[in-house]
């Protein structure tokens, strides 16, 4: 599918922005939105590219950089970090050898830190591709991780 079969699937409304950014961003593979799409977009809606951009810039699950094919992002609030007795960042940066806000060589993972994810009962916990890992260990992560690698084997 191409970004004019999605923004045909639209109204032509600004309304419908975010679900075009967030649709756009899962057909790909390194999960972002180029310069050309963005003003793809803003021809079809109508509305300015600084707007499009102001919307994309502001939700971390959006990017206009090329990304990793899975997308990690760690929970940095408060309860994450209170509950964190081996600080997942850290563990995530040593067992993938990059550091936040890089991709991996392989080009499969992007180390993010995002704000709350809703599960500060079940703290630590993570996304990868918005799926929540909560109660993390560092032999859970290690195990999910290694679901990730295999899958893409």
């Amino acid at each position: 599918m191409q970004i004019i079969d999605v923004l045909k699937k639209y109204p032509a409304s600004q309304t419908s922005l975010l679900e075009i950014l967030l649709e756009i961003d899962r057909l790909k593979d390194n999960h972002y939105i180029s310069k050309e799409e963005v003003h793809m977009i803003s021809e079809y809606l109508g509305v300015r590219t600084s707007h499009v951009y102001s919307v994309l810039t502001f939700y971390t699950l959006l990017s206009t950089e090329p990304r990793g094919k899975h997308i990690i992002q760690v929970c940095k609030d408060i309860p994450c970090y209170v509950n964190d007795a081996f600080d997942v960042r850290k563990t995530l940066e040593k067992m993938l050898n990059m550091s936040v806000g890089q991709t991996s060589r392989d080009g499969l993972f992007t180390l993010e830190e995002t704000a709350c994810i809703g599960c500060c009962d079940e703290a630590p916990a993570m996304l990868i591709d918005l799926e929540p890992y909560t109660n993390l260990t560092r032999d859970k992560i290690e195990r999910i991780l290694a679901s990730y690698r295999e899958v893409t084997l």
